[in-house]
């Protein structure tokens, strides 16, 4: 059944990008058709504002950047607009946690990411991802202060899951918490979720949430498919994040994103 769409929200990694952090000229071809029929189009990550920025104008993008899972809200020129910080107290907690757990905590704040080696494990990887490296800084802990987003990093993804079971457990609705990857929990403002990002923008942009199309891969992304009138889940998602989507599009390996703009967006036949 044909539905009124005037703004798509997208995730970037594993939904809008291939594996290999790419975006496809089928992608940025769906993209600007979106905006020729008169459709907006906005993206949220978990990565920082300043990871967003390689999309910012191959996509034209005239909308708020959702960074750190709506933790931090950017123009377009990546002018910060609003931003949800840590407590104090739930930062520490969430920080004592990871280490408990063995994972390597990441801090960031303001503009700088913040590690504790460069050589750690994924620090390379998020650092081509997001298109700069990270500043070294022996004692993390002591750079919580204004702390928009904590992230706990380790190979070992039983142990992340744990520590996300226990973060979730111990701090419950203070913190939002959640597996951006199965390397990576991700820890913000209990405001910073995907699901927020969504009211967000139906507000800034006078867009009814039923009007809103959200696309994505992962447990992040079940909120904001809650807060859409259509949900869309990459073919590459879990199957508990599909259960929870509209409909259901191909992997990110085979051109899923501009599949899913082509056919329940534009109503391209298939």
């Amino acid at each position: 059944m044909k539905r009124k769409i005037s703004l798509v929200l997208s995730d970037v990694d594993g939904t809008l990008v291939t594996a290999e952090k790419v975006l496809t000229d089928r992608a940025r071809r769906a993209v600007h058709r979106l905006r020729d029929a008169g459709i907006r189009f906005a993206i949220t990550s978990g990565r920082p504002p300043r990871g967003m920025e390689m999309f910012i104008e191959p996509l034209a993008l005239d909308t708020p950047l959702a960074g750190f899972n709506g933790g931090v809200y950017t123009t377009e020129r990546l002018d910060i607009v609003a931003e949800k910080i840590l407590p104090a107290d739930v930062a520490a907690a969430a920080y004592d946690i990871i280490c408990r757990q063995g994972l390597v905590p990441w801090v960031y704040s303001g503009g700088d990411w913040l590690v504790p080696d460069p050589d750690g494990p994924h620090v390379a990887r998020e650092s081509s991802t997001v298109g700069f490296s990270p500043a070294v800084a022996a004692d993390v802990a002591a750079q919580l202060a204004n702390a928009v987003k904590i992230v706990g990093v380790g190979d070992d993804h039983d142990a992340v899951r744990r520590c996300t079971g226990e973060v979730q457990t111990v701090l419950g609705d203070r913190a939002s918490a959640s597996c951006s990857q199965p390397y990576y929990l991700d820890i913000t403002n209990r405001d910073a979720n995907k699901g927020a990002v969504a009211d967000y923008l139906s507000q800034t942009l006078a867009i009814p949430a039923e009007e809103i199309a959200t696309i994505g891969d992962g447990q992040n992304d079940i909120l904001m498919f809650r807060k859409s009138g259509l949900s869309i889940a990459m073919g590459n998602a879990a199957d508990a994040v599909k259960a929870t989507a509209s409909v259901t599009t191909d992997s990110f390996a085979d051109e899923g994103f501009a599949k899913a703009i082509e056919r329940f967006i534009l109503g391209d036949a298939t």
